[in-house]
C-alpha cells in the first residue's frame, strides 16, 4: 500500500495521491509492513511516532520524501507574537499548555557525566532565519551580550576559535511560572515578527514512543530543531530521530541539524537505567553503566532483536552533543558515507559524552567513508569496541579526531586520514592501526581502575571483564606526518613494551604471584613498517621503518565545500617502503578477549583496498592511498570522483 501526505491534505482523507493526509503521523498510525509513506513538499511541524513495525528487510515500512520535493520535519514552531521591550530586546508570552507535557524552557540539560560550563542550561532554543541563539542566565545579560572569539576546549585545555563569533551575541532568556512561559531574546535590529523566528517545542522529530518498532526506513527528509535531552550511556538516549531499542532501521539521504543534544540515536532505552548516578547519587556512573549492560542482556539484548541499523548518506551538523549516539542498541550496525560537522562546538554546555559519533558497545559496528570535521571530537568508541572497524574515513579540523576508551578489542582502524593536530586518544587495548595517515599527536594511557566487559566473538553475550593494561596494539604501514613543536607523535610511547606474546608470557612467569604480576609487565605491541616525519618518533624495537625527523610533509586538508583535497609532500625514499596486506592471518590475536581480527560474519578479514576502495597488491606504498608518491601530492579525498 502507498500512502501520501501533503500540506493540501486532510487527515479525514484516505491517503491517496489524489486524497492525501495532512500529517505524517496519520499515515504512521496505519502504515503496515510493506507499506510506503510518501510525503510531499512543505514544512511539517510534528513529532512523527511510528506505531507499527516492519517484519523484515523485505517487508519494511518506508517513509520517504517525494522525489524532487523538499520536505522538512521540524520540532519547532514559528512564533509571530513578539512584543518589543526595549532596545533590541523582544519577548513572547506563551501559555504552558502550548507545550503540552514537555516544555523545553523548563527542562534542564541534566544527567550523568554532564559538566556544565556556566549556569544551568535548558533544552529550549530560539532561531532567527535558521540561526541558533545562545541561552543566558538573566535578563540583564541580554542587553549587552559578549561576543566570544575564543573558548576553552575542556579536553585539551587549549583555547580554540569560535566558528562564528558574531552569532554569540544573539541570546535568549526564559522565565517559566505555573501558567506561562516568557521568552526574551536580543534580535540586534531585526523585527522578529517580520523574520522567520522559531522556537524549540518538541523533543524529537521522528522517534517511536514504543520500543521494538523494527525495520523502518526514513529517507530524503530535512529534519531540524529538536529539544533532545543529554544522552549519556546510563540513560534513555532519545535523538531528533532514532530507533528506540529496535532492529533494522535504515536512515538515509537526510539532512539533519540543530539537535540540542543528539541527532540520530541508535542507543539505550530507560528500562535498563536512567540517570541513576545523578538522581540517586549512591554509586558511581561506572557501576550503573556496568549494571545496564547486564540488565540489557537479561532483557533479551541480542543480534536477533536489537541493532543492525544502517545510517548512510546523511548530512548532520550543528548539534550540541552528537550527530550519532548509541549504547547497546548500536550493535551490528553500519555507518557510512555521512558528512558530519559542527558538533559540540557551540559549547553552551560540556560533558564527557560529546563527539560527532559517540558509541558504547559498538560490537561489530562498521564505520566507513564518513567525512567528519569541525567537531569537538570526531569519533569516540567507548566501552566494548569489539569487532568494530573504522575504515576509510576523513577526519580534519577537529579538536580531536579519534578516541578509543576502555575497550579490549579486537578493533581495526585502517586506511583513515586523521589530519587534525590531535589525532588519537588511545585508552584501550587490542587495536590494529593499519595504513592510516596520522597528522597529529597520539596519547596513550592505561586504565587500571575501571574493569569493562568483553564479549564472545560476534555476540552480545558477556565473556568477562578487565581493566586496560595498555598495549596489545598493532601499528603497521602508517604514515605519521608529525608537526614541529608537537610532542607525542609516532609510536615511541610504547618504548619498554614487550614485542611478542611469547616474550610477555616469559616475563610474567619469571615472577611469583598472579594478578599483580600481569599488571607489572607491559603487554606486547606489534609495530612495523611505519613512516615517521617532522619529529614523529618510532617504537624503539621497530625493525623496518622510515624515519625522517627533519622532513616536513606539509600536510594540509583543503576544504572547498562539496570537495575536499589532501595536500602533502613526501621524500624520494618514500617509494622504497612497501607494506604487506594485512588480514586475519597476519594480525596476532588479542590477549584478553582471546579473539581474532576477523569479519563480522566470522570469515577472514583482508585489508586489501585503499581509501578509495581500489584493489591493492604487495607492491603498494604504505598509508591510506595507493597513489601517494614522492614529491608533491594533491588528491581529491571527498566529492564526486
Amino acid at each position: 500500500m502507498e500512502y501520501h501526505v501533503a500540506k493540501t491534505g486532510s487527515d479525514q482523507n484516505i491517503g491517496t495521491l489524489q486524497s492525501p493526509f495532512l500529517t505524517i503521523n496519520k499515515a504512521a498510525s496505519i502504515a503496515m509492513p510493506g507499506d510506503i509513506v510518501i510525503v510531499h513538499e512543505g514544512i511539517y511541524r510534528e513529532w512523527v511516532k511510528p506505531k507499527n513495525k516492519g517484519l523484515s528487510n523485505k517487508r519494511r515500512i518506508i517513509y520517504q520524501a517525494a522525489d524532487g520535493e523538499k520536505v522538512v520535519i521540524k520540532g519547532s514552531e514559528h512564533i509571530q507574537s513578539w512584543q518589543h521591550v526595549e532596545g533590541n530586546i523582544w519577548k513572547c508570552k506563551l501559555p504552558n499548555s502550548f507545550f503540552g507535557d514537555f516544555n523545553p524552557y523548563n527542562e534542564e540539560i541534566f544527567g550523568d557525566w554532564l559538566v556544565t560550563v556556566e549556569e544551568t542550561k535548558h533544552l529550549g532554543d530560539v532561531y532567527l532565519n535558521g540561526m541558533s541563539f545562545y541561552e543566558v542566565g538573566s535578563y540583564e545579560e541580554l542587553i549587552n551580550p559578549t561576543v566570544k572569539t575564543e573558548v576553552i576546549d575542556h579536553w585539551t585545555q587549549k583555547k580554540v576559535p569560535v566558528l562564528n563569533p558574531e552569532q554569540t551575541k544573539y541570546v535568549w532568556f526564559a522565565e517559566v511560572d505555573n501558567e506561562n512561559t516568557l521568552i526574551y531574546a536580543n534580535f540586534h535590529g531585526a523585527n522578529p515578527n517580520e523574520e522567520l523566528v522559531e522556537i524549540n517545542v518538541r523533543r524529537s522529530c521522528f522517534y517511536p514512543t514504543d520500543t521494538g518498532i523494527d525495520y523502518i526506513t526514513v529517507k530524503g527528509f530535512e529534519m531540524a530543531h529538536a529539544a533532545t535531552p543529554w544522552a549519556p550511556p546510563t540513560a534513555d538516549q532519545p535523538g531528533l530521530i532514532g530507533a528506540n531499542w529496535s532492529k533494522g532501521w535504515i536512515i538515509e539521504y537526510n539532512i539533519i541539524h540543530d539537535a540540542k543534544c543528539s541527532a540520530i540515536s541508535i542507543g539505550k532505552e530507560a528500562s535498563t537505567g536512567h540517570l541513576y548516578r545523578s538522581i540517586r547519587k549512591d554509586k558511581p556512573g561506572y557501576q550503573y553503566q556496568l549494571e545496564s549492560v547486564f540488565s540489557a542482556e537479561h532483557k533479551g539484548w541480542s543480534k536477533e532483536s536489537i541493532g543492525s541499523h544502517v545510517i548512510r548518506n546523511n548530512t548532520i551538523y550543528d548539534c550540541g552533543q552528537n550527530a550519532i549516539v548509541g549504547h547497546l542498541g548500536c550493535v551490528f550496525s553500519q555507518i557510512y558515507n555521512n558528512h558530519i560537522y559542527n558538533v559540540g562546538i557551540k559549547r553552551e554546555f560540556y560533558g564527557h559524552e560529546i563527539a560527532g559519533i559517540k558509541l558504547h558497545a559498538a560490537i561489530d559496528v562498521q564505520i566507513y567513508h564518513n567525512r567528519i570535521h569541525n567537531c569537538s571530537l570526531g569519533l569516540w568508541l567507548d566501552w566494548q569496541a569489539q569487532g568494530t572497524r573504522v575504515s576509510k574515513n576523513l577526519f580534519y579540523q577537529n579538536n580531536r579526531d579519534l578516541f578509543v576508551e576502555v575497550s579490549h578489542g579486537p578493533y581495526v582502524i585502517d586506511h583513515n586520514i586523521l589530519a587534525s593536530e590531535y589525532s588519537i586518544d588511545n585508552m584501550a587495548q587490542g587495536g590494529a592501526y593499519i595504513n592510516n595517515l596520522i597528522g597529529g599527536k597520539m596519547q596513550h594511557r592505561k586504565v587500571l581502575n575501571r574493569f569493562t566487559p568483553y564479549h564472545l566473538p560476534h555476540s552480545t553475550k558477556v565473556a568477562g571483564y578487565a581493566c586496560v593494561y595498555g598495549g596489545d596494539d598493532r601499528f603497521y604501514n602508517n604514515i605519521f606526518a608529525g608537526r614541529k613543536g608537537l610532542e607525542d607523535t609516532g609510536t615511541s610511547h610504547y618504548n619498554n613494551y614487550t614485542s611478542s606474546l611469547e616474550e610477555y608470557i616469559e616475563k610474567v612467569n619469571e615472577k611469583n604471584g598472579d594478578l599483580e604480576i600481569f599488571a607489572s609487565v607491559e603487554q606486547p605491541v606489534y609495530i612495523d613498517n611505519n613512516a615517521y616525519f617532522n619529529g614523529a618518533l618510532p617504537f624503539e624495537r621497530e625493525k623496518c621503518n622510515l624515519v625522517e625527523k627533519d622532513f616536513d610533509p606539509k600536510l594540509s586538508i583543503i576544504d572547498k565545500g562539496e570537495e575536499v583535497y589532501l595536500s602533502c609532500k613526501l621524500p624520494d625514499i618514500f617509494e622504497n617502503l612497501f607494506g604487506r596486506i594485512h588480514s586475519t592471518s597476519t594480525l596476532e590475536r588479542v590477549r584478553i578477549v582471546d579473539a581474532e581480527f576477523d569479519s563480522p560474519d566470522g570469515k577472514n578479514l583482508i585489508l586489501d583496498t585503499d581509501f578509495f576502495d581500489k584493489q591493492k597488491n604487495e607492491k603498494n606504498p604504505i598509508g591510506p592511498i595507493m597513489s601517494l608518491r614522492k614529491g608533491e601530492n594533491y588528491i581529491k579525498v571527498w566529492g564526486k570522483m
